[in-house]
């Protein structure tokens, strides 16, 4: 299978494609699709779903997909990738919600705008990214790259509040402001103990562990160390850092630290992980 891949931080483009097929391949990148018109079907790792316009798409790496076009269909493609994530051109906090979109998309169809002002905003800012690749007015790539922030973490935000397996949207407002704040805080281990969890949110310990788990059905402690351990796997299949690198990046005390965390959840040292990866079949 076709494995496309990116050689520039992000590009964005528009396509009219007519009817047909766009045949399966993967990425080794992020892409956004926004459907301007058009209507036709979607496929992401065998699940199919009908699309229309304003309806918007993640595509996560090494995801399966295609599209089955139906009526002549017009798209905007965004494209990103881990050295756009690492730029200078992104906040920190930016990039928190770029690593939740990494380890929380659940790689299934469907237009990931469940925020209905979100639906409006987006279609604006999609446009006036358009308008500023045909124009080529002054400062038109700084522009460019704020409307792709922009449109980066409107999607974070969606999927915070929709996408996670555990989170519906009729769980409570503080519930999800727990795993926001986890998320946020993956890299430092000392901000997301218990206690600084309950007094973040002004909440006793006792208390905290007992809501947490009425909403998640799973603990605190597991939630924080399941949610550690797929960040780290997600680190060991896309990117090429270092165990040492990654150990440094999520605050552990060194790389054999980190091995005996993650050998613990799954029976592998980091690196035997690595080499036994194989891209899963589409």
């Amino acid at each position: 299978m076709k494995k496309e891949n990116l050689y520039e931080p992000f590009s964005v483009s528009f396509e009219t494609l007519d009817k047909g097929g766009v045949w399966a391949h993967k990425n080794s990148f992020f892409e956004l699709i926004y459907v301007l018109s058009g209507t036709g079907q979607q496929c992401i790792n065998q699940h199919k779903f009908d699309y229309h316009p304003d309806h918007m798409f993640l595509i996560t790496p090494d995801d399966c997909h295609s599209l089955d076009i139906k009526t002549s269909s017009q798209f905007f493609f965004l494209r990103f990738n881990d050295i756009y994530i690492r730029s200078k051109g992104i906040s920190s906090a930016d990039l928190q919600r770029l690593e939740f979109i990494l380890h929380n998309a659940n790689h299934q169809p469907g237009c990931i705008l469940k925020n209905q002002p979100d639906k409006s905003l987006v279609r604006p800012v999609i446009e006036a990214v358009i308008r500023e690749y045909l124009n080529r007015d002054l400062y038109n790539k700084e522009l460019v790259q704020q409307l792709v922030n922009t449109l980066i973490v409107v999607v974070a935000r969606n999927i915070a509040r929709y996408l996670p397996k555990k989170v519906s949207e009729c769980t409570e407002e503080k519930a999800i402001g727990i795993l926001e704040y986890i998320q946020n805080n993956i890299y430092h281990p000392e901000k997301i103990r218990t206690e600084m969890v309950s007094k973040h949110f002004g909440i006793s310990e006792t208390y905290l562990g007992r809501y947490f788990k009425k909403h998640m059905n799973e603990t605190l402690q597991q939630y924080t160390t399941n949610y550690r351990t797929r960040f780290i796997v997600n680190r060991l299949q896309h990117s090429d850092m270092r165990i040492n690198e990654i150990a440094d990046e999520l605050g552990f005390t060194d790389e054999s630290h980190l091995n005996k965390f993650f050998k613990k959840q799954k029976g592998l040292s980091p690196g035997q992980y690595r080499k036994s990866f194989k891209e899963p079949l589409c």
